[in-house]
């Protein structure tokens, strides 16, 4: 048994003072159950919980640490700018320079406004979006998360004209009424929606590879359609790429698929683990933004300089020509041996897909397509296993609708640590099933 003393009690002692012990939802284990372990350290692919126990790291924050914790070239950088101060709330040359790199890389990028976060930038560019066409409705995808924006906190309704309905404590009808909600890769209903409404559309907003509903790939016919609707119909087609931005490819999904979006918002690795958003796009819409368009946005730290030089230093590594490829092989090779072991083991629920350093695990026969897929998965069996490879010194994502991420740092040991990890949890789950 593993021992988890000191996190048990950080976690009674925060929950006086923060709502539910956590500051996001997600960490307080509420999906699988259990305490949730404080951490105290990483290092590379490994994080050190309170209690002193070590484990092999698949989610990298989220996402940020793309190059492995605490990695020296982006710890000096931080240090060298945190001596020339914090924040300044004026314009450095850092912030250019990011700029710059996001640019190079980005198919469809003319210009960058930086944000704290990738919800702001994801509620900037909705604000861009209706600022720009001069339209109000936006349409987003069931299982796509884009940030706690209270327009976009909205589920499904009950048919192609009902618009969305609240998921959230705090958001208005009203706001959820501007949202409509379609299903992912389907033509059909997209063709629809469009055919209906499109002179009401000011934006759609997609993860053009979803990752909040574990991870799910699109077809290549249902980015192409939309790419085709939105120029008909003057709506700002938008890329969601919080997630996949520097992290499934240097040019991230757009680059993969080859589809233009008119705007693209970004997070998590150009921040190297600091907090870091970006708004991208067309000139002519980014143009829109204030202080010389109409469009107001704003942060007192947007463009943080400590953030800025983890940015710039994390992305000069990750745009080297032989990066994405070391990564894209340590992660298919890690989900191909872990499907292989699985079948070994007589799991026949259970299967692995991935794309550069992120993946998905599924305890369902078969690679999910859209939400629905994602929704017939055997949760419980992901609890057990969940458990299983904590105590045995893997930390998964506590979530079974939430994709995995590795890091070029995973290369070698953690990843044999991760297989040996999975084929004593799955040996464990029989054993007990035939008890």
């Amino acid at each position: 048994m593993q021992n988890t003393k000191s996190s048990k009690q950080f976690f009674e002692k925060a929950k006086t003072c923060i709502p539910g012990g956590v500051n996001s939802p997600v960490r307080a284990f509420n999906s699988v159950g259990g305490i949730p372990r404080f951490i105290r350290s990483a290092k590379g692919p490994f994080l050190y919980d309170v209690d002193g126990n070590e484990y092999v790291d698949t989610i990298c924050s989220w996402g940020p640490a793309i190059v492995g914790h605490a990695n020296e070239t982006v710890i000096s950088a931080i240090r060298e700018s945190m001596n020339l101060g914090l924040s300044f709330g004026a314009p450095t040359e850092g912030e250019t320079r990011l700029a710059e790199i996001i640019k190079k890389h980005l198919p469809a990028t003319d210009m960058v406004r930086l944000t704290s976060s990738g919800t702001e930038a994801t509620m900037s560019a909705i604000r861009l979006a209706r600022g720009y066409t001069n339209k109000t409705k936006i349409v987003k995808f069931e299982g796509c998360y884009h940030g706690h924006v209270d327009s976009l906190l909205v589920k499904a309704g009950s048919g192609l004209l009902t618009l969305g309905n609240p998921t959230s404590g705090g958001v208005p009808d009203s706001f959820a009424a501007e949202t409509i909600v379609l299903p992912y890769n389907n033509l059909e209903k997209l063709n629809d929606c469009f055919n209906l409404l499109g002179d009401e559309i000011a934006g759609v907003i997609i993860e053009p590879i979803a990752g909040n509903m574990n991870l799910v790939k699109p077809d290549q016919d249902f980015l192409k359609c939309l790419r085709e609707q939105c120029t008909k119909y003057n709506s700002v087609l938008i890329f969601d790429e919080v997630m996949t931005g520097f992290r499934v490819s240097m040019g991230g999904a757009q680059e993969i698929y080859g589809i233009d979006p008119d705007l693209t918002t970004l997070g998590k690795v150009i921040g190297g683990g600091m907090p870091m958003g970006a708004v991208t796009g067309k000139k002519q819409i980014m143009e829109y933004l204030a202080p010389i368009g109409p469009v107001y946005q704003a942060g007192t730290l947007s463009g943080n300089p400590v953030a800025v030089a983890a940015g710039i230093a994390t992305l000069t590594i990750v745009t080297k020509e032989d990066f994405f490829p070391k990564l894209t092989k340590i992660t298919s090779e890690f989900t191909r041996e872990l499907e292989k072991i699985a079948k070994e083991n007589n799991i026949r629920s259970f299967c692995c897909d991935s794309v550069g350093g992120m993946f998905g695990i599924y305890f369902r026969q078969t690679i999910p397509k859209t939400f629905e897929d994602m929704m017939d998965s055997d949760v419980n069996f992901f609890k057990i296993f969940f458990h299983e490879m904590l105590a045995n010194g893997v930390y998964l994502a506590p979530s079974p609708y939430e994709a995995g991420f590795l890091s070029v740092s995973h290369e070698g040991e953690a990843i044999t640590k991760i297989l040996t990890a999975a084929e004593s949890s799955f040996k464990s789950i029989n054993a007990k099933k035939n008890k």
